[in-house]
């Protein structure tokens, strides 16, 4: 069912839109590298309206529902809010002009916000790395890599690993720690050669 634009938040709408323009799951701590974080009660709210589902782990992965598709819909031919700022006044004159845009055409979201298909598994890998390391060069969990890209299918993200492991400034190694591996992590392993390899470097 959609929800009238007006019964959002400002923030729960800019979420709806980041997860549509995005087309993927995304996990709960990257929303803040694309647009508003969402605090829990928020997120609760969208969910018990069936705007989007979300899973549980860690990290949490939102994804738009079929209403929440719905309801982006709505947004673009939505009246400006009250006192918007300078850039929500842009942004809503810029909706409009996609809403008149999708109503001549008849293209719809999906068609217009689907998945960018240029964007190769191992530029994304090297992007997630970016994210999740603290500084470059620095060891990054394979386990929080996959989750990272959940959109990814497990023998393609393999193919992408192995293919940068050949390439200068990219390094795949185990944990020396076996104590340390959780149940996580042993599933998440590379395995080249003899190897589980469970933590990956990239250089700047």
């Amino acid at each position: 069912m959609t929800v009238a634009p007006d019964e959002l938040t400002g923030t729960e709408q800019a979420v709806l839109l980041v997860l549509m323009a995005e087309c993927r799951p995304v996990p709960n701590p990257e929303l803040k590298n694309l647009g508003p974080a969402l605090d829990q009660s928020s997120r609760n709210r969208l969910q018990r309206r069936g705007l989007i589902e979300v899973t549980s782990g860690r990290p949490m992965v939102l994804e738009l529902t079929d209403d929440g598709w719905a309801t982006c819909r709505s947004l673009f031919g939505a009246a400006v809010p009250a006192r918007p700022s300078g850039q929500g006044r842009a942004l809503y004159t810029l909706m409009r002009a996609l809403d008149r845009h999708f109503e001549r055409t008849g293209l719809s979201l999906a068609e217009a916000f689907g998945p960018a298909q240029a964007d190769d598994v191992d530029t994304r890998v090297r992007r997630s790395y970016r994210q999740l390391s603290r500084r470059p060069g620095g060891w990054v969990g394979l386990a929080a890599l996959r989750r990272h890209l959940t959109e990814v299918p497990r023998d393609e993200l393999d193919a992408a690993l192995l293919r940068l492991e050949r390439q200068p400034g990219v390094s795949l190694i185990p944990e020396e720690n076996r104590k340390a591996l959780t149940d996580d992590d042993r599933a998440a392993a590379l395995r080249i050669g003899n190897e589980d390899n469970h933590l990956i470097a990239i250089e700047s």
